[in-house]
């Protein structure tokens, strides 16, 4: 069953067992809906588009604010679910529901912010603006990796916009989608502005894509997917935003404090076990501190916990898969072959890869260029900050970055010549604001997430004229 029009539908399509990543136990089962599923909610939310598209600011506020509250009600059974599907350790499932509140409260915010603009005319007594107005129903295709916090992200400023939604949620967090539906229909939620079918990305993503009535696609996943979608909807004339892949760097240039630098690039590579778009996985050195910081980096991963996601001191949990280990496992024999160092880390078992250090990587090897999402840390040499930025550029991807120095020129200098969408000077990669401006560049995506900018992108510009008095034509 899939969540429309307000409710639980019942659905003939066969179901596919939820299995827990950590222990591999069945938690449950979801459908895999029909096309004719995916086609039933777009009638449910161009129908709900007609009413919820004329609502008032205030109202939509309202709602926003009692989908926050309602979400913190449930917060220990999200937790739970957050856990069990999709392998997260306690500390993040909490981070995710809390700031997913906090999301849905800024959007509540943009509501009111949906602005227009007055023109100066060239003609006289004409007076000349413009209104922003919803799009209709949007196509939300959401991840495995955070799947309440970045399905909520384009559900709540879509509908604060006045659009209405049709989500896809991730094959394997689909539970958690559901339940997110279920919670905000309890807050006053009208029907039909929320739906939510999950099935196979390909099937379900091709209906959003043929149907006329979905104005947009919101998406967020990997780039080789992502292009595929633009690409569709550069063929059907539809609109489309794209979070897809990174390799972010972290810079750690010979100003840096190194125990600084050691303790964010680890938190940005190993939160969520690097299954995270924006994690750093390529740690770039400056060499006149390479052998410091590295010597204190591997002393700090070595002391991280791995195992049961429960347990409040383990930092590394499971993958939502056992087949990334292998994927994983191979490119760090690949980067040891052509010359890397393995420093630690670099076993596994089950869905579990521990923690791992490869030092002396090279822009040649796999592991400085594709995107691993997994905990592997590559750490790279640079000659001096000239160098590392060349190599911070060095990639097809440009999402999050992060530099780390004691010099306001230098800071200045990195922002504005890294190719990447977010730079955090002194902080780590992993770092959003629901009203800020998230989105990347090249293969990383186009279109921005958060605050005003999701307004923009979820919204169309109606310029508008009146015209005082007569105006006199040339015949």
């Amino acid at each position: 069953m899939g969540f429309i029009n307000g409710g639980f539908a019942e659905t003939d399509a066969p179901k596919m067992a939820v299995v827990n990543p950590a222990t591999g136990g069945t938690i449950g089962h979801v459908p895999m809906c029909w096309p004719q599923d995916m086609a039933h909610a777009i009638d449910a939310a161009e129908a709900a588009f007609a009413s919820w598209g004329e609502t008032l600011a205030a109202e939509r506020e309202l709602i926003l604010i009692r989908m926050a509250d309602a979400l913190e009600r449930h917060r220990e059974e999200l937790v739970d679910l957050l856990i069990d599907e999709a392998g997260s350790t306690v500390g993040k499932a909490c981070f995710e529901v809390e700031f997913t509140a906090s999301m849905l409260r800024s959007a509540a915010g943009e509501a009111r912010r949906i602005f227009g603009h007055v023109i100066p005319s060239d003609a006289p007594d004409c007076l000349s603006f413009t209104l922003r107005r919803p799009l209709g129903v949007i196509g939300a295709i959401a991840p495995f990796n955070y799947p309440l916090l970045l399905g909520t992200k384009k559900v709540c400023m879509a509908i604060a916009a006045g659009n209405t939604v049709v989500m896809k949620p991730s094959e394997e967090t689909s539970m958690i989608a559901l339940k997110a539906a279920e919670i905000f229909q309890e807050a006053g939620l009208p029907p039909g502005v929320l739906n939510v079918v999950p099935g196979d990305g390909a099937i379900l993503g091709g209906v959003l894509l043929a149907d006329p009535r979905v104005k947009m696609i919101s998406f967020t996943g990997s780039t080789r997917v992502g292009r595929f979608l633009a690409v569709e909807c550069a063929r059907v004339g539809k609109k489309i935003t794209l979070e897809m892949g990174g390799k972010s760097p972290v810079i750690v240039l010979d100003d840096a404090d190194l125990d600084y630098a050691v303790a964010t690039a680890a938190f940005g590579i190993f939160i969520h076990q690097g299954q995270i778009c924006m994690a750093g996985s390529r740690i770039i050195v400056d060499a006149a501190v390479y052998d410091a910081f590295l010597e204190r980096f591997v002393a700090k991963v070595r002391q991280l916990k791995m195992g049961d996601p429960r347990q409040p001191d383990t930092v590394i949990g499971p993958l939502i898969r056992a087949s990334q280990c292998d994927l994983i496992a191979g490119v760090v024999a690949g980067a040891v072959k052509d010359g890397a160092r393995l420093m630690c880390g670099g076993g596994h078992e089950g869905n579990f890869f521990e923690p791992t250090v490869l030092a002396d990587v090279t822009a040649q090897m796999s592991a400085f260029r594709d995107e691993l999402f997994g905990p592997v840390a590559s750490v790279i040499k640079a000659r001096d900050a000239d160098h590392a930025l060349t190599l911070a550029n060095d990639s097809c991807y440009g999402l999050s970055s992060a530099v780390l120095t004691r010099s306001l020129d230098r800071a200045l200098h990195f922002a504005r010549h890294l190719e990447a969408g977010v730079v955090h000077v002194n902080s780590s990669t992993i770092e959003d604001n629901p009203h800020a401006p998230f989105g990347g560049v090249k293969d990383s995506g186009m279109g921005r997430e958060g605050g005003q900018w999701s307004m923009e992108e979820m919204t169309e510009t109606k310029w508008v004229t009146i015209q005082q008095g007569r105006r006199a034509f040339p015949f």
